[in-house]
């Protein structure tokens, strides 16, 4: 089910807002998530912006319900200092109340009572499907009131429709509709520090690690954070394993060994099933490999640590765009205007119809239960897809015989400053390559090793462990390949280049440029040429963002919260600010 999303126009940001004698609640609901604090802030300052009064509605739901305290106006101020913090400061709560009639008939009296017409719900599909029914009760509450003599005609009038905005905090990322939920990406930050952490006492004790991750019901965590650091095996509930899976996965773990590598990592969905819907837990995974392999296997159960800790400077920043997107929805909608969710669709905050949202979700869960895995893949999304797809490439090395043949020789090479990610896309390059049945050629550093000759062959196990690895394993410089055109050409008819894959900045963009324009005078650079841009300065035309940019400003994010940044005076750079 296809949902198209609604683009805006950044004018309105600046043009024809009003929110003047417009009232806007905001509440957090269900279980809280990194990020949600973001969101709540620039509700309310956006709120504030625009002139209408913001209020916040303390405890979720059940505050709603309780009223009093619970609902209070909010201030510019009242929100300072709150992006960094974890979790929701005003509140989350199961709410039985408000799943009766009588439960939401308080809710609604109470937001009557402050003129409070404008709602901004960030949950999960539970809490936002209760805001949806909550809206297309809003008529018969108030007529209900109405009767009970608690309100009067007048506020039934200045009342009479109840607008909805949602927007979803989850760690699950198990919402359709949007490619990212608020928490998600602060989630997996948490499970990759864990895992950095493992590796270093994994490999001094050749270990292997079982780690459960959080995933009752959808499986984006382990599948993302297997992707992220190359995990052995990853078992999610939206892809059971075939029959015979515990003979595939020991013949690989050995493989592994036999190649010695020193740990092996298996990613474990706290969902996990077989194909016959039998649960996957740690602890049979960690007998099986005992028994079978011998292995000194331990099990690390992440939990609520998910949860838990500041929000990621993705989220922070997400949630923040997400917040503004709600309330200018609020301010844009009419008596007919349908709930809508806020969603993030390619680097895009959009509006998506929210029912429709939450019934695609609802039917990811169906199709599990009647054994179509296939279609709940899909009914995941394009990014759930994508990721799977490309952790079963990168991590399933096929036998020589049964590759594709391909005469086709293609050069990596990184150039410019080194970048976090560099070496994981290294990574993925060469193993497609490689899958694809090419030969892959690794460059050291950047067009000055191109020009001197240092090429060789890489293979699968060569890029084995670099996803975690910072700066430029190949090595990187920032020499351009202009005054060395000839010796460059050389070398790639030497070794019979067919294909060049420039892996940096703006100085890899500028390289591409050069060789390009010197096709008319050598022809061996009249192959495919492709540049994959990986620079901290995120300054390469064409690209939103470039590998390394988010891991800058997280380092960024990190050091201001720890105090002070300290003056380095030193003879080559003063004044230089230590980060």
């Amino acid at each position: 089910m296809a949902v198209a999303p609604k683009r805006q126009d950044t004018r309105k940001f600046f043009e024809n807002l009003s929110g003047e004698g417009k009232s806007i609640a905001v509440l957090t609901s269900g279980g809280d998530a990194q990020g949600m604090n973001g969101a709540v802030r620039a509700v309310v300052r956006m709120g504030i912006y625009v002139g209408a009064k913001v209020y916040f509605i303390h405890e979720g739901y059940q505050g709603m319900v309780d009223g009093g305290d619970n609902i209070q106006e909010a201030t510019w101020e009242s929100v300072s200092s709150m992006l960094q913090v974890g979790g929701t400061v005003i509140g989350s709560a199961r709410c039985k109340d408000f799943r009766t009639r009588e439960g939401r008939l308080k809710a609604a009296h109470n937001l009557v009572k402050l003129n409070i017409t404008n709602m901004c719900v960030i949950g999960g599909d539970g809490s936002l499907t209760g805001a949806n029914l909550f809206r297309e009760e809003w008529s018969s509450l108030l007529d209900e009131l109405l009767q009970q003599g608690l309100i009067d005609n007048e506020a039934v009038v200045s009342n009479s429709v109840l607008h909805i905005v949602g927007m979803v905090g989850s760690i699950d990322n198990d919402f359709c509709g949007t490619d990212m939920t608020i928490g998600t990406d602060s989630a997996l930050h948490r499970i990759i520090e864990v895992v950095d952490a493992i590796m270093t006492t994994a490999q001094s004790h050749q270990r292997t690690f079982v780690l459960e991750v959080m995933g009752r019901h959808c499986g984006y965590l382990a599948l993302v954070s297997a992707l992220a650091c190359g995990a052995d095996w990853v078992f999610i509930p939206e892809m059971p394993p075939e029959d015979g899976w515990e003979d595939n996965m020991c013949h690989k773990l050995s493989e592994n060994r036999a190649e010695r590598k020193r740990l092996n990592i298996i990613i474990v969905a706290e969902g996990a099933i077989d194909s016959h819907n039998k649960a996957i837990t740690p602890d049979y995974i960690k007998d099986l490999v005992v028994s079978r392999l011998g292995f000194d296997t331990r099990v690390t159960i992440l939990g609520h640590v998910q949860r838990g800790g500041t929000p990621s400077a993705f989220d922070r920043i997400l949630a923040s765009r997400m917040g503004v997107e709600a309330v200018l929805a609020l301010l844009e909608a009419s008596a007919t205007t349908p709930a809508c969710v806020v969603s993030l669709v390619g680097n895009q905050a959009v509006r998506l119809p929210l029912m429709e949202c939450v019934q695609m979700t609802q039917e990811v869960q169906k199709a599990m239960d009647e054994k179509k895995f296939d279609e709940a893949v899909r009914l995941r999304g394009r990014s759930f897809e994508h990721n799977l797809a490309t952790y079963r490439l990168l991590s399933y090395h096929k036998a020589d015989g049964e590759l594709p043949h391909n005469a086709f020789n293609v050069a990596v090479l990184n150039v410019g400053a080194p970048a976090a990610g560099m070496n994981g896309a290294v990574r993925s390059a060469v193993r497609v390559g490689i899958a694809e049945g090419h030969r892959v050629f690794a460059v050291s550093d950047g067009f000055e090793g191109f020009y001197k000759g240092q090429i060789k062959e890489i293979k699968w196990g060569d890029v084995g462990g670099w996803t975690g690895q910072g700066g430029s394993l190949l090595g990187t410089k920032r020499t351009l390949p202009g005054k060395h055109l000839d010796k460059i050409a050389e070398q790639m008819r030497i070794h019979n280049i067919n294909a060049l894959l420039v892996i940096g900045g703006f100085e890899a963009f500028e390289s591409l440029l050069q060789l390009y324009e010197a096709r008319d005078h050598h022809e061996e650079f009249c192959v495919p040429m492709c540049m994959l841009p990986a620079t901290i300065s995120n300054n390469v035309p064409g690209t939103d963002l470039s590998i390394g940019a988010d891991t800058s400003i997280n380092a960024i994010v990190e050091v201001r919260e720890q105090g002070p940044v300290e003056r380095i005076q030193t003879k080559e750079n003063p004044g230089a600010v230590w980060i």
